[in-house]
């Protein structure tokens, strides 16, 4: 129960940190690691070129160094690709796409056959996929080639052939056939057309690129947002396609927007803080766990970085939570979604606000000072005068040139909410047991709740026990916490936790036994006691064990509940046993080395006249087989016999009884079957010998 307590205790204060703290941080290195994770090879290479693609736009875009080297295998997969007359306009595309990043040579020969076939494609299309693949892939061999004659014939007529794909609500239709409209197609469709503006021989007609700017902005009245400001584009179901959710088709429409914006002349009429929204939105969702989604936020973060409506600026801050103890300084910073420095600007604390006052701010409006080396604004005396609690801190980001503030967006202004923790002093910690009648003090114990104490009290049925202490800020201000539990367990492991009040700064639970002896199962006997007090901003949170109470309680009646059953501790059931030590006792005194070896030489004397027999035999070769293969075995027996002495030497130097026996049945196998065969052609041979 107690490691349940503290737990609960670690994952309260976390949970209270983590809901006072929805930062948006710009791109960091946990994406950096996250894409090494996400981007894995299959036998040395990506699935397909749009994979590719995605992975290496990705490492381009995070700066990644130390990223698998693909070139190789991504420039056979695109030369496979430019080189085959059965590719499709989407096959080209992403092997362009691909290439457009990994530089490998294509043939000129082989560029030429993409153009026309692409511009076959582009003349043949009658769907948005179609265009966007076809014109896609034009505009890339254009820009790897360098090509500024490379022009699409009659630019107006596919510009308007595209358009006739627009709907009244600014999102786009697939196809003629489709009545549905989507968000992911109005970016796939800017996409297209900003090809086609690039592609053109003469500037289009005004009317038509002023008509789309009408449309985009139609687009983003359409918009979805969150309360916090986050701003996304959603789609429903679109028949025949499948479903694109708010991550993929938010990224579309920002890679739409950027590519038109960046072909056309003149602003684009949209609010602002909308590219602050979506920034917000990228940056919201995390880390994807998914290689696509991933590649969608890190493509759309890019686009915001770069694009020529506005581009973003988030205010973040390298830690939420300030300590009084350690005297931490306000440190902001202000970049781009990617990370990048921002502008020359000026960060003004505008007003801090308390969990309890939300309507007077505790300070006035100050400038933080920017510090060159780290590219943060900082704000050191701050902490000088805010005590420990929540707190919401509002920010204002002022750009210096007003050049810049038709470049990037500031936002008005940002509310970030921080915690500030310090040390809570403990005090006037008593502990005591009263009389129930009168309320007099029949013992009284001080006690230290940063430490262990050591109390020893009794108390009977009659009696109450009552502990009290203080908590006060360190601005000597009243400290309520998260939680106060006094527990006692009981020697029978029962247990038994109870919740301690407050009233202005004194904190005080009185245990009335007479009452809680139906609760105590009227157990009698020794209780531990333990405290714990514990808060977020708290950072001498403590679990401290009191001592113990002896109580005299009265006997259960017979209909008394029972106390529950314990639960056994696994561990103790599947934890590791006591180790188990043992002694042998001394070998027993070895006999004299000669002894031994004249033991030896008695034992090899049986072999010796072994062989002696053999010599008075007079044992010969004029028997041994004569023609190879019966040679061969003849040869094979005798090593086998050898095998088998020699076998019988380990047994007595080194082995053991089984594993000579296992040995021993492959090697008699062997002899058997050998055996047979050469005493067969021995017989065979006596036979012919008697009948000569």
């Amino acid at each position: 129960m107690a490691r349940i307590l503290a737990r609960f205790l670690v994952l309260l204060l976390v949970v209270s940190i983590c809901e006072a703290a929805p930062l948006f941080q710009p791109i960091s290195d946990s994406h950096r690691s996250a894409a090494l994770e996400l981007f894995t090879l299959d036998h040395g290479s990506f699935k397909s070129l749009e994979e590719t693609y995605e992975a290496l736009r990705t490492f381009q875009i995070l700066g990644i160094e130390k990223k698998p080297d693909v070139t190789a295998a991504a420039c056979h997969s695109i030369s496979e690709t430019v080189g085959s007359l059965s590719s499709t306009p989407k096959d080209l595309f992403y092997a362009l796409k691909a290439n457009s990043i990994a530089e490998c040579k294509i043939h000129a020969k082989a560029s030429k056959g993409i153009i026309s076939s692409l511009n076959s494609a582009v003349s043949g299309s009658s769907s948005l996929l179609d265009f966007y693949y076809s014109v896609g892939g034009l505009v890339l061999i254009k820009d790897q080639s360098s090509k500024d004659d490379l022009q699409l014939a009659d630019a107006e007529g596919v510009f308007r052939s595209v358009k006739a794909f627009s709907q009244s609500d600014g999102r786009w239709r697939y196809s003629s056939n489709n009545l549905e409209s989507s968000a992911f197609a109005a970016g796939i469709a800017l996409e297209t057309l900003a090809g086609i503006v690039s592609l053109a021989s003469s500037e289009l007609d005004q009317s038509l690129i002023s008509t789309l700017k009408n449309d985009i902005s139609k687009l983003f009245d359409s918009i979805e947002k969150y309360g916090d400001g986050t701003l996304y584009f959603d789609d429903k179901l679109v028949d025949g396609y499948e479903y694109k959710g708010p991550l993929s088709a938010t990224s579309s429409v920002l890679r739409g927007l950027t590519a038109f914006a960046a072909v056309t002349t003149g602003n684009i009429d949209l609010p602002r803080d909308k590219m602050l929204g979506l920034a917000k939105f990228f940056l919201g969702i995390g880390v994807p766990g998914d290689a696509k989604d991933f590649f969608y936020q890190i493509d759309a973060c890019a686009c915001l970085d770069s694009n020529r409506v506005s581009i973003p600026l988030i205010l973040s801050l390298p830690a939420a939570v300030l300590s009084l103890t350690k005297k931490d300084s306000l440190k902001v910073r202000v970049a781009t979604v990617l990370g990048s420095n921002a502008p020359p600007l000026t960060v003004k604390l505008v007003g801090v606000f308390s969990s309890v006052s939300k309507d007077a701010s505790l300070v006035e409006s100050q400038e933080l000072k920017f510090d060159q080396g780290s590219g943060l604004h900082i704000l050191n005396d701050l902490l000088e005068i805010i005590d420990v609690g929540s707190y919401t801190f509002v920010f204002e980001v002022v750009l210096q040139e007003p050049d810049d503030e038709k470049v990037y967006v500031t936002g008005s202004q940002t509310k970030v909410p921080i915690f500030v923790t310090g040390l809570v002093r403990i005090e006037n910690s008593e502990i005591v047991v009263l009389d129930s009648d009168l309320g007099s003090v029949e013992s009284q114990s001080k006690l230290d709740l940063t430490a262990k104490n050591a109390v020893s009290l009794s108390a009977n049925h009659l009696q109450k026990m009552r502990l009290s202490f203080r908590l006060t800020t360190p601005r000597g201000l009243a400290f309520k916490p998260h939680q106060a539990f006094l527990k006692l367990r009981h020697e029978s492991k029962v247990e038994h936790i109870f919740v301690v009040g407050n009233s202005g700064k004194h904190f005080e639970i009185v245990l009335n036994f007479l009452g809680l002896v139906e609760k105590f199962f009227y157990l009698s006997g020794k209780y531990d006691m333990e405290f714990t007090v514990g808060d977020s901003a708290m950072e001498n949170s403590f679990l401290v064990a009191i001592g113990y109470i002896e109580l005299d309680l009265p006997q259960a009646p017979e209909k008394a509940t029972r106390p529950p059953l314990q639960a056994i501790d696994p561990y103790t059931r599947y934890g590791p046993k006591a180790e188990i030590t043992h002694i042998f006792r001394a070998p027993e005194k070895r006999p004299p080395q000669e002894l031994s070896l004249a033991f030896l030489g008695l034992t090899i004397l049986p072999l010796l006249g072994f062989f002696i027999g053999l010599l008075r035999l007079g044992v010969n070769m004029k028997n041994f087989p004569s023609k190879p293969v019966p040679a061969a075995f003849a040869f094979l027996f005798h090593v086998g016999i050898g095998a088998v002495l020699l076998l019988y030497v380990f047994f007595w130097l080194k082995l053991d009884l089984f594993q000579t026996l296992k040995v021993l049945g492959f090697l008699v196998v062997f002899l058997v079957f050998i055996g047979h065969r050469i005493l067969s052609h021995l017989a065979a041979a006596s036979a012919k010998l008697k009948s000569a």
